[in-house]
């Protein structure tokens, strides 16, 4: 039976609701200033919990919607034929809405901390630059999330392919997503998400929210270029 529209648009919304709390949570709450550099649960900890998120998502609500919950993923499959325009659409407006939410829930718990000011980059946003972490600059940053965005969909095509593991699926693609963080984190935070980018960035303002353009952009080049990748290696 079809799954209405308005059941994947809901867990869309929850879904990617969940992995900005639980990622951008672990590092804004206990894990990571973005100025001073790592602390708390740090990189690998930070790593994890962005993993675990899609891992535990990808089981509650992959059989729903696909568990996209990252903007990058639902062009990127759009790209491949594997989801129609309509869908795509509220899939995105979804996950925006979902990222939304959960940066401003974040941003009501952390203020609830004495002395909390939100900073530059607040609520785990991601950037680049001398302000921001190791000083990776913006052409370093763009390769990192497109490059890494393309691997991260190339797991996603092939282990839900007709080749792949279905019941593994989520565990690789979660997995493949620490390795991600464990990579990137230093250099841009790890976004390879326009949605995990767009709910911090719209509260944190400044930096963040002017140097959101890349964290759409060079994931989505990054998701397009393996949706054209795979349709030539499903060939």
């Amino acid at each position: 039976m079809e799954t209405k529209i308005s059941t994947k648009f809901i867990v869309e919304l929850v879904g990617t609701f969940s992995l900005v709390l639980f990622g951008c949570g672990a590092a804004a709450v206990s894990g990571v200033d973005t100025i001073a550099g790592l602390s708390g649960l740090g990189l690998l900890g930070i790593s994890f919990a962005f993993g675990l998120a899609v891992v535990v998502m990808a089981y509650a609500i992959g059989g729903i919607s696909g568990c996209h919950i990252n903007p990058a993923i639902t062009i990127s499959m759009l790209v491949a034929g594997k989801i129609d325009l309509k869908d795509a659409l509220a899939y995105v407006i979804a996950q925006l809405i979902g990222a939304a939410l959960a940066a401003f829930v974040l941003m009501q718990i952390l203020s609830g901390q004495a002395g909390f000011e939100m900073g530059e980059y607040a609520l785990g946003s991601n950037g680049w630059g001398e302000n921001y972490q190791n000083n990776f600059n913006v052409t370093a940053a763009f390769i990192a999330e497109a490059v890494l965005t393309f691997l991260f969909l190339f797991v996603i095509f092939a282990t839900t392919s007709k080749w792949g593991n279905s019941t593994m699926a989520g565990l690789a693609i979660g997995l493949t997503l620490v390795l991600i963080h464990l990579v990137a984190i230093p250099i841009t935070g790890t976004s390879v998400n326009p949605a995990r980018s767009f709910g911090p960035a719209l509260f944190a303002g400044g930096a963040a929210l002017s140097q959101l353009w890349l964290f759409i952009v060079a994931p989505l080049v990054g998701g397009i270029v393996a949706a054209l990748f795979w349709k030539v290696v499903e060939k």
